[in-house]
């Protein structure tokens, strides 16, 4: 019985500094039916902070991030979850005295003043490590060095779309793939 083994096979970890851009080959199928964009690629070109959207379903959103430094405080009135692809980055969280976003808005929102409330914690991000970011809690981000991160959430007012600067055209996968089988 032949076949690749398991160690025929590398796992490389990208990080901002150093990643290789992936691709996407469409297979019989309409190339605008895709879009594709990397993450590290996505958060290195981003401002400190800038949550770009990467990935969409209906309200969902996945936003890549680039953490460095210390983030404005957020609030959203849902569960959102942050996965650090690359540093360390740190989560501060408050539970606020008073609702700081209207329960029936989508996303997270960025606010103004710092939140009064109770201290919840912090939470210390590695390269793979997840965090929960709690309905109606505020919280905010710290790294001492660009780091990145994803933010799966829904779509709102912090969230930015950058589609036509961010997705792979399908000459740009074509070329992705062939340097990928080279």
């Amino acid at each position: 019985m032949g076949g690749l083994t398991v160690s025929d096979y590398t796992t490389v970890f990208g990080a901002l500094g150093d990643y290789r851009k992936g691709g996407v080959q469409v297979i019989d199928d309409d190339p605008k039916n895709y879009a594709f964009s990397n993450v590290f690629e996505v958060a290195n070109q981003s401002s400190a902070y800038e949550r770009v959207a990467v990935g969409k379903n209906f309200e969902y959103v996945i936003e890549a991030v680039r953490a460095e430094g210390t983030s404005a405080w957020y609030s959203a009135a849902h569960d959102e979850f942050a996965l650090c692809l690359d540093g360390r980055i740190e989560v501060q969280l408050v539970k606020p005295d008073q609702s700081l976003v209207d329960a029936e808005q989508q996303g997270a929102s960025q606010l103004e003043d710092n939140p009064d409330g109770a201290k919840m914690g912090r939470i210390v991000l590695g390269q793979g490590h997840m965090a929960l970011l709690p309905a109606n809690a505020a919280y905010r981000f710290h790294a001492d060095k660009a780091s990145a991160m994803v933010i799966q959430t829904k779509q709102g007012p912090v969230t930015v779309e950058k589609w036509s600067d961010i997705c792979q055209t399908e000459n740009e996968s074509v070329d992705a793939a062939e340097e990928l089988e080279a």
